[in-house]
């Protein structure tokens, strides 16, 4: 059986980057799925959306090419937040010491940035009424619980031991 430690030992960061990151990305656009599913929007349109922040309206009439290219963007991005706070868990220790209260603060970071600066400078479409409290509060929850605490956790876990 590989502990967490001994994979961050015998594969090294990038083994424990992409472990993690998947694992984190997996758990936060399942929420999305299930949120989305609840709310009448198929899985194909929630990746779509995902696509559009980087070719605009287009991506809704690609089919499946959007959809494949959603899914890479949504991965990408959630390794991107894990390579990151792997890195800044390296040179400032204290990210680890306390992984719940710092992967909270991580997370509402990750929400704060991706909703003030990378979703108003992509070209998903602009909603055409505000969002729903559910819906706030169900995406701080989601990056909160399932990008910033799932990454601290998890590699705090993972490196402990090396």
């Amino acid at each position: 059986m590989v502990t967490p430690g001994a994979l961050t030992k015998r594969s090294g960061p990038f083994a424990l980057i992409l472990k993690v990151g998947l694992i984190a990305g997996t758990l936060d656009i399942s929420d999305a799925l299930v949120f989305s599913h609840f709310r009448g929007v198929a899985p194909d349109r929630v990746f779509q959306y995902i696509a559009s922040g980087l070719i605009g309206m287009r991506a809704f009439s690609l089919g499946i090419n959007s959809v494949t290219l959603g899914v890479i963007l949504h991965y990408a991005i959630a390794l991107g937040w894990t390579a990151i706070f792997y890195l800044a868990s390296r040179r400032f220790v204290i990210l680890l010491r306390r992984p719940i209260l710092t992967g909270i603060a991580y997370g509402v970071v990750v929400y704060l940035f991706m909703s003030m600066v990378v979703l108003p400078l992509s070209g998903v479409p602009h909603p055409i009424k505000p969002a729903t409290l559910a819906s706030r509060i169900n995406g701080v929850l989601a990056v909160v619980l399932f990008i910033g605490l799932t990454i601290s956790v998890l590699i705090r876990r993972s490196t402990a031991s090396t």
